[in-house]
């Protein structure tokens, strides 16, 4: 029997990393998580009952709140992790997840979402997270120090997965990688077709480069409804921008957000995303996504179809997409089929046959060295 561990950056939210998580766990449900950081109060109550080992950071003063504090404790501590009792180990990646050190006959497979975006794209993270020229001064060597670490890190890997093409370039252009490319999984609720509704919507996570502001601003200044789910720390200045047609829901229940995408008129996705698995949650309800044209957007929108861009990341280009869809129509069912070729039973079909066939060439290779 094979001993597989899945390493998992940290648990401390719940987005588009987590659902592969838990697509990972599916398919090998009595591996251990090994992880950074825990907080049972961030993810669903299902994960309580997984075996979850966080590392010696738990122990930190106040990591809930200073979790960002310790960046340059994270490669340490996933360095400190005893993997060696394991064959196969999956790591799910935007950060720090892929410098664990293996074993030298075990399989390392990183599922990457992203290379890390604060050391790699920092100009334009740091723009958007507000800091001001002195924070950016004094951050400048830690994140220099990043960069090495990482690179270093990715010769641990023996195989790179990519959640889009996008990602996949970048992890050529930074660490000199080839990648496949597995798009995340997508849940698929059962299909009944229902009219939309009236209002737009908009959610995840409400951190700043997600851009939600541009959402807020664009229906406020059109007197639109917008409902937005999900909460983080943007919530506070979003909801002083927003105008009486802006509702935040906070936090809602799987449940409550498949109703959500199947009555709303259209899903607003505004950022730029490494894939983004939100809109294509909503095509699933047979709701047309209107996206900003680059990232992950760019591999699962089609215009016209699916949906429509906006190319301008502005409230007035924004503004002008939100009108056109009004003299738009579009087929629920065409968004829905489209939507099917991102399922979760697809993602783990995809991963099983890589996983298999990479450690197959693996033992060839180790039969004739």
């Amino acid at each position: 029997m094979m001993r597989v561990a899945i390493i998992h950056d940290y648990l401390n939210q719940y987005g588009g990393a987590e659902r592969v998580l838990e697509a990972l766990h599916g398919l090998f449900p009595t591996a251990p998580i090994y992880t950074s950081i825990y907080d049972p109060h961030a993810v669903p109550s299902v994960y309580h009952a997984w075996d979850i080992r966080p590392s010696w950071m738990q122990r930190l003063p106040a990591w809930r709140r200073l979790f960002r504090a310790y960046v340059l404790l994270y490669p340490l501590a996933f360095e400190s992790f005893d993997l060696s009792a394991y064959d196969l180990l999956i790591s799910s990646s935007s950060a720090f997840a892929k410098g664990i050190i293996p074993r030298p006959d075990s399989v390392h497979i990183c599922y990457c979402h992203t290379p890390m975006r604060f050391a790699w794209r920092t100009s334009d993270y740091l723009a958007r997270e507000g800091f001001g020229a002195a924070r950016r001064a004094a951050l400048a060597p830690s994140l220099a120090l990043l960069r090495v670490w990482d690179v270093a890190a990715t010769q641990r890997v023996d195989a790179f997965i990519a959640n889009s093409r996008a990602v996949a370039q970048r992890i050529w252009r930074y660490y000199r990688r080839e990648a496949v490319v597995i798009p995340p999984p997508v849940d698929l609720p059962p299909w009944r077709e229902t009219p939309p509704g009236a209002y737009f919507l908009a959610g995840g996570r409400l951190i700043p480069y997600k851009r939600l502001d541009l959402a807020v601003q664009a229906c406020t200044r059109l007197m639109l409804p917008l409902k937005i789910f999900g909460d983080g720390r943007d919530r506070a200045r979003l909801q002083a921008m927003a105008g009486p047609t802006i509702e935040f829901l906070g936090r809602v229940s799987e449940t409550e957000r498949h109703a959500l995408f199947a009555g709303c008129r259209a899903f607003i996705f505004p950022g730029e995303e490494d894939f983004g698995i939100a809109p294509l949650e909503a095509m699933a309800a047979g709701r047309p996504v209107i996206a900003y044209a680059a990232g992950g957007a760019l591999e699962t929108v089609v215009e016209g179809v699916t949906g429509r861009f906006f190319r301008v990341q502005t409230v007035e280009a924004l503004m002008d997409a939100l009108v056109a869809t009004f003299t738009e129509r579009y087929d629920a069912h065409t968004i829905r089929r489209h939507a099917e070729q991102f399922g979760r039973e697809t993602f783990v079909e995809r991963m099983r046959s890589f996983i298999g066939a990479h450690i197959e060439s693996g033992k060839a290779e180790g039969c004739t060295s």
